[in-house]
């Protein structure tokens, strides 16, 4: 229906509906011919499953809210449709025929002809069925390489656009305060500027593609207390400053995020949902973010019955609002009504609801829907289609060749090979014995939010959807000529200890035992990862170390594969396996990429995102610990981890040589100039992750011992060699001051050029001069890193 038609205009087209009129003229004019339901029916979602015949989305009955009468509701309008691929299984032409017929029923049955905008999940892949299951953010944190990130999340995006989706929920940039949180397979690791770097990159490409980006979870939601999932935040206002904002931060300014969805967590008794001073003081008067805040799902109503801050649904409606919400998803429950009511007897102001539908409205616009030539059709169907539905089936490819190679591509560089004896690359054995509960598992390469984990389990006569080669599958291809002999040992959970017998007999016959261990993504306790699959310690699930020792015991070579979504305590494996390959649900092309690296085939050049704990009990803990979060003689208990922050192996050599500086002082507004030689000096191809790491000796505060503050991938051929050279501007070494300002403080510096954070190959001692220098948002975030080749 024609806005022109459905409301009184003397002109030929409305100016909400001229796209040759300023956008804030047209949201203003808008705004000021609808009514306060129709003002309040822009401001919540509606939780939808598309049908699986191309028919209209039906409601999702969830068990935390009333059923949902959208022929009640669409009158008014209606702001947002809710995971209408996320939530069932749907074939993804007929998904987009459904969502299409909808979203004209939306248009036409509102005065306005305004449409929805339709939200997904999109954490490691757009999270539909049949849709590409890429690495979990983990992984991307693995890589240390924005740039192929940003190319994944291009791809998601033009998957999600093509089926007429707007806005993703990803990327997840908590930073890892406890890796007991079951959520750290979302996460992009522990350091705060890995996490900001990797996903401020997926930020661009998925907005490259037209789809917003949704920034989660602001803030804090990663440091609760004994890493139990939504839980009471333990943090003061420097460790917020300088660890869990610096992401945020990055992504809106750089990454150009036009949406972010709070924390379900409260921060010193305030809950992030209420919080003012962060969602408006800090995010727009400060940060100057112009786009929309979403909640997380049921957010404002846990203000009432989780966090005992609202009285009714109306005053939690209204403290939402005023804290800086502007949408409440996944459905209608506290902006409805509740809203619409405390606004007409006063207890809230109109001004507030004008102010969230402003930016509702202005992304709106931004996006298309309110142009006269708006199509409810998406670019993957056209008019003809909806004549014939049952002729979709199978025409859109959401997982197609281009897609798997990326997905693969991804996976690769994201293995981690924690320690190696020499027993890999495996040169043509035999006989290997193939053993653990994730050796020939398919969906053992996937995290809580892929599809089949997140959705398929409860469709379990639905097809995957995607192809998961087991890495038994795998590992046959890679070597046709070996016997590979196999046994599940044990559960990935389960503790049974019954088949131990036959898994420590195929290692005493075989020439070499790969073990493959690690979790099953589940939501809920369903899994042993996953969002509200928190554990007590870092032991491996089950009875999983036990067949680990048990197989240690025998004197076959054992090479540990992990599959998992946190890192583990690997109790003797650590110094007794002959080798030890980590990867972070690697995604559907996850097998072949681990399969390539024990063959050789692909040389390993992966880091750790996040530390490898020596014993099972010593979080909450990461690298990035002031002095007294370290070893000391004063305590019984060792935090020094099995593997460090940044480490990796690879098949081939580097060596770091003639570190030069330019100069060794600097203003506290200046920069600091020096350059390196890397060398791959071995015989084979390879990549080293140089990583820049700040160590401030003396500051007005205390500072963790080191913090990374750059980073660069360098391919390097057999010999090849290739000189970095670096500028680090004063502004990286800003930390929050006493006063809660951001300072720059002269003094002396190390900044080491390291291979991890625990293994410091260069070192340059410099000193910053002149007066304490304070700086904002708008200060420098990055090292410049030039590589060059040598003569």
């Amino acid at each position: 229906m024609n806005a022109d038609v459905a409301v009184e205009n003397t002109s030929a087209i409305a100016l909400w509906n001229d796209p040759t009129a300023p956008v804030s003229a047209r949201v203003d004019a808008l705004i000021d011919a609808m009514t306060l339901e129709e003002k309040t029916a822009q401001l919540f979602g509606v939780w939808v499953g598309a049908s699986d015949e191309g028919g209209e989305v039906a409601p999702h009955q969830h068990e935390m809210e009333e059923p949902v009468d959208l022929d009640a509701l669409l009158p008014t309008g209606l702001g947002q449709l809710t995971r209408p691929f996320g939530t069932v299984p749907v074939d993804p032409a007929l998904g987009a025929l459904s969502l299409a017929r909808t979203q004209a029923r939306i248009a036409a049955t509102n005065r306005f002809g305004i449409p929805a905008l339709a939200h997904d999940e999109c954490l490691a892949g757009f999270a539909a069925w049949g849709a590409t299951a890429y690495p979990v953010p983990l992984s991307w944190g693995a890589t240390f390489d924005p740039a192929l990130v940003r190319e994944m999340a291009e791809a998601i995006g033009r998957d999600m656009r093509s089926v007429g989706v707007h806005q993703g929920l990803a990327p997840v940039l908590d930073v890892v305060r406890d890796a007991r949180w079951g959520r750290v397979e979302e996460t992009i690791g522990e350091d705060p500027y890995l996490v900001g770097t990797i996903g401020t990159a997926y930020v661009q490409g998925l907005e490259s593609a037209g789809i917003v980006a949704t920034l989660k979870h602001f803030a804090g939601y990663s440091a609760s207390r004994a890493g139990r999932n939504l839980a009471p935040t333990s943090m003061g206002p420097r460790e917020r400053a300088d660890v869990l904002l610096p992401p945020f931060e990055m992504a809106i300014r750089e990454g150009g995020a036009r949406s972010v969805m709070n924390a379900y967590t409260d921060t010193d008794g305030i809950p992030s949902a209420a919080d003012e001073a962060l969602l408006t003081g800090l995010l727009r008067d400060t940060w100057d973010f112009d786009g929309t805040v979403v909640a997380d799902y049921f957010a404002i109503a846990f203000l009432k019955t989780l966090h005992g801050v609202a009285a009714d649904w109306a005053d939690a409606a209204g403290t939402a609002l005023r804290a800086g919400i502007d949408v409440e998803l996944p459905n209608v429950k506290t902006y409805g009504a509740p809203l619409t009511e405390a606004v007409a007897d006063g207890r809230v102001p109109e001004a507030l609801v004008d102010r969230a539908v402003r930016r509702v409205l202005t992304q709106k616009v931004a996006l298309g829907l309110l142009d006269p030539d708006w199509n409810p059709l998406p670019a993957a169907l056209d008019a003809t289609d909806e004549d014939d539905p049952s002729a979709l089936r199978g025409r859109i490819d959401l997982d197609g060749p281009a897609n798997r190679a990326l997905a693969r591509t991804l996976a690769e560089q994201a293995i981690v090979l924690l320690s190696n004896d020499g027993t890999l690359p495996l040169d043509g054995p035999r006989r290997i014995a193939l053993i653990g509960p994730n050796a020939d598992e398919p969906t053992a390469v996937l995290g809580c939010y892929s599809f089949p984990q997140h959705i398929g389990v409860r469709h379990p006569d639905t097809p995957l959807g995607i192809e998961l080669p087991t890495l038994r599958e795998t590992l046959a291809a890679e070597f046709p000529d070996a016997e590979i002999t196999y046994a599940r040992g044990t559960g990935v959970d389960d503790g049974d200890l019954s088949g131990l017998a036959e898994a420590t007999r195929l290692a005493r016959e075989a020439d070499v035992t790969l073990v493959v261990l690690g979790d099953r993504a589940g939501l809920f306790g369903r899994g042993t990862s996953g969002e509200g699959c928190d554990v007590a310690t870092l032991a491996l699930p089950g009875a999983q170390q036990q067949l680990l020792d048990a197989l240690l015991d025998v004197e076959t070579p054992v090479v540990t594969v992990l599959l998992a979504g946190r890192p583990y305590a690997l109790g003797r494996a650590v110094g007794e396996s002959a080798a030890i390959v980590q990867s972070f649900f690697p995604g559907e092309e996850g097998t072949r990429a681990i399969a390539g690296v024990l063959a050789g085939r692909v040389n390993p050049s992966g880091r750790l995102p996040v530390s490898v704990p020596h014993g099972p009990g010593s979080q909450p803990g990461t690298y990035l610990g002031a002095p007294l979060a370290h070893a000391s003689e004063v305590s019984s208990i060792d935090p020094t981890p099995a593997f460090a922050f940044g480490h990796g192996l690879s098949y081939t050599r580097f060596e770091w040589t003639d570190l030069a500086v330019e100069a060794q002082e600097a203003p506290t507004d200046g920069e600091f100039a020096l350059s390196l030689t890397v060398c791959n000096t071995g015989e084979r191809s390879g990549t080293e992750v140089v990583q820049l790491y700040l160590h401030d000796p003396v500051a007005s505060v205390v500072q963790p011992v080191q913090r990374l503050v750059g980073y660069s991938r360098l391919a390097l051929e057999p010999r090849q060699a290739r000189r970095l050279r670096i500028t680090i501007p004063a502004d990286l070494a800003s930390f929050t001051g006493r006063d809660g300002r951001r300072v720059v403080e002269p003094g002396e510096l190390e900044l080491r050029l390291s291979a991890s954070s625990a293994d410091p190959r260069l070192t340059a001692r410099v000193t910053l001069t002149g007066a304490v220098r304070h700086v904002d948002h708008t200060r420098r975030l990055h090292a410049t890193i030039l590589q060059e080749p040598t003569t």
